[in-house]
């Protein structure tokens, strides 16, 4: 959102993260043990199991990484290099790529002024380096754009000013223009991927209208209508805000709106028609998620923090467990923030770290959820390695490396997806564990059911040799381990 956001920014500035608590039966929160000494935005997920943090408003960024036993309640922060000097985004697009790269593009604000900034940087986590990226042509403005990251694992980005679609080249960090036949602007929309590799809007200025984005023609069709209307009415100057949409263990996509109303779309088997969808139960309180995070637990269960109207405090936070909302504890801070604040990711212990950007309060915190993933959910490995080598890259395959969803949605302010497969390795002796890049993965795809996919693997240099244990983890759902030997 372009004019609202801007008051309520100068208010208050907190960061959340999610903790690692050890009660099962409950849903509990808790701090983590170093509070960072910056002011925290937006979390990404590194495919070596770190998690990379945005400075708000700055060209800075941040690594947290889990202590020797995989706890990120105990891990540690480190300074990684900065954007260039004159990039400081605030409300921007970004995602990881199947390369292990991260892209970060435009910003609603750069270095604390509104200016919708068409800058852009891709991040390269081997070397620890930042390199300028150039926008599309002709985009002077990229500002709080939607981005996603295809099955084939293509960046794509839409124009909020414009119902243009870009794709991102990271060979040699150009741009081309797909996509046609969008019915209006990409403005305040939020995407999710869907199994038939489509992926879903709700338009913002369109009533009741959803479109989605056909990879195999490169075309917007009709998704149907909604039922109800989510965006909100905006006025004054603003923009109408809708809140995020995510892809349950069902296949189907449950959106939640910047009113007090939510829809569950059921994708069709021809992915050319509209699908349908059914109204969802309403937020309880009068509650909203304009601009809002939300993220798909191992359970199923959908973590959602709500405001009690469009960007008033304080936040409710529920979990959605398909039917209805339940009500869980929120974080010490909550009082003190709205929603569109918080940031959440979905870390591979089945955690969720939640931070809060509004560039003032320092709070880092974990969820941990009650409730354990369908064993069907869950990826498989079929080969595996035996015996590794540090320093060395394997290939490792199987069934549902990227998980059934994209792990946790916002919208077109923030993208955090993690729909791409990590490796553990813990050492049998010392129960230490270790994270192994990967990248190139065979799929970005989600719910990728019983195909064959694979990805490739560096072995750490400081991982301890001798008998261990491997596993793919996927939005925080481990496979079952496989043994291998560390040489």
């Amino acid at each position: 959102m372009r004019t609202s956001k801007a008051g309520a920014l100068s208010v208050a500035a907190m960061a959340m993260v999610l903790t690692l608590a050890s009660a099962a039966g409950a849903q509990t929160w808790k701090k983590i043990g170093h509070q960072p000494t910056f002011q925290t935005d937006t979390a990404l997920l590194l495919t070596d199991g770190t998690v990379m943090m945005h400075e708000i408003m700055s060209p800075n960024w941040w690594r947290l990484t889990p202590n020797l036993k995989g706890s990120y309640q105990k891990g540690t922060w480190s300074q990684l290099a900065s954007m260039q000097s004159t990039y400081g985004p605030l409300y921007f697009a970004s995602q990881v790529l199947p390369d292990g790269r991260v892209l970060v593009e435009g910003g609603e604000y750069n270095l604390g002024s509104q200016s919708e900034t068409n800058l852009g940087a891709i991040y390269d986590p081997t070397t620890n380096t930042w390199t300028t990226v150039n926008p599309p042509s002709g985009w002077t403005n990229i500002g709080d754009s939607p981005a996603i990251v295809l099955p084939d694992g293509t960046f794509l980005i839409g124009n909020a000013f414009s119902t243009q679609t870009a794709a991102f080249d990271p060979s040699n960090l150009s741009w081309s223009f797909v996509g046609s036949g969008k019915k209006d602007s990409f403005s305040e929309e939020g995407w999710a991927l869907l199994p038939d590799n489509s992926v879903l809007t709700v338009d913002t200025e369109n009533g009741t209208q959803a479109e989605k984005f056909l990879p195999a023609t490169s075309k917007w069709v009709s998704a149907g209508s909604t039922k109800v209307l989510l965006p909100n009415s905006g006025g004054l100057g603003i923009v109408p805000e809708m809140g995020p949409i995510v892809l349950l263990p069902s296949g189907q996509a449950f959106a939640m709106g910047a009113t007090t109303h939510t829809a569950t779309y059921t994708p069709p088997a021809n992915p050319t028609q509209p699908g349908t969808w059914q109204a969802g139960p309403d937020f309880p309180g009068g509650n909203d998620m304009a601009d809002a995070p939300a993220a798909v637990l191992p359970s199923g269960n959908v973590l959602c923090i709500t405001s009690p109207g469009v960007f008033n405090n304080p936040v409710s936070v529920y979990e959605f467990d398909g039917t209805s909302f339940n009500s869980v504890p929120a974080p010490a801070s909550a009082k003190h923030i709205t929603s569109y604040e918080g940031r959440l990711l979905v870390l591979p212990t089945g955690q969720v770290l939640f931070d809060v950007a509004d560039g003032a309060t320092k709070d880092v915190e974990l969820y941990t959820p009650a409730g354990s993933p369908n064993s069907a959910w869950a990826p498989t490995i079929t080969s595996a390695p035996a015996t590794v080598t540090r320093g060395s890259t394997y290939q490792i395959s199987g069934t549902q490396f990227n998980g059934l969803d994209a792990g946790a949605a916002y919208g077109d302010d923030v993208q955090m997806n993690t729909n791409y497969p990590l490796v553990r390795i813990t050492n049998n002796k010392t129960k230490h564990v270790f994270y192994a890049r990967t990248h190139d993965h065979s799929t970005m795809g989600v719910a990728t059911g019983s195909q064959t996919v694979s990805t490739n693997f560096d072995v750490p240099a400081a991982a301890e040799t001798g008998a261990s244990t491997i596993i793919v983890v996927a939005n925080g759902i481990p496979s079952s381990s496989a043994s291998v030997t560390v040489q």
